[in-house]
């Protein structure tokens, strides 16, 4: 497995070895003594699927506060999608920043992300399907949704979403978001 930094500190791109014969191919996905020697979270208490049926449907940004705050590691396994996340920790040098990266089912690479992001991606292919670890539970009394076109974070999305949920829709400003952030410090 190749881990490689991305600019924004506990956000990392994992590629994964994949081995090929005459039946098809092998990829591990998680092997714990690598991420120990990387001081990567081995312990997840979910793992998520998520099927989105229509290209341009976006999901997110979704993030929860402390203590069920959540790191993830995301990986695509059917599809391809606009992977998103959002600096949230107040002490970061980024705090505020983006980063974006595709993920697709070829390219055998996933997304780590440390606690304190918020996380959204748009499906760029029909029936997309990610697989996501998540080191917390989901509680939706402590989650939080930013709004996907923030003009402060100012995110290139690809195209549109076609498809979003009412509470995506709805989501708060970063700016909002910063102040409850700031308020819980």
């Amino acid at each position: 497995m190749k881990i490689s930094e991305t600019p924004i500190a506990g956000a990392y791109i994992l590629e994964n070895d994949v081995y090929r014969d005459n039946r098809g191919s092998f990829t591990c996905f998680y092997i714990e003594d690598d991420f120990k020697k990387n001081n990567l979270n081995t312990k997840w208490t979910q793992i998520n699927s998520s099927l989105s049926f229509d290209e341009r449907t976006l999901r997110g940004i979704h993030f929860q506060y402390p203590p069920y705050s959540q790191i993830k590691l995301v990986r695509v396994i059917q599809g391809s999608i606009f992977d998103v996340i959002v600096d949230l920790r107040p002490k970061s040098k980024t705090f505020g920043k983006h980063f974006f990266y595709f993920l697709n089912e070829k390219n055998n690479k996933m997304l780590y992300i440390a606690n304190g992001f918020g996380h959204g991606f748009m499906t760029m292919e029909n029936n997309t399907k990610i697989i996501y670890n998540v080191s917390a539970p989901y509680k939706p009394e402590y989650e939080e949704t930013i709004i996907w076109n923030d003009k402060l974070l100012n995110i290139q999305w690809p195209n549109s979403p076609l498809k979003l949920s009412a509470k995506d829709l709805n989501g708060k400003t970063f700016n909002e978001i910063k102040l409850e952030i700031l308020n819980r410090v």
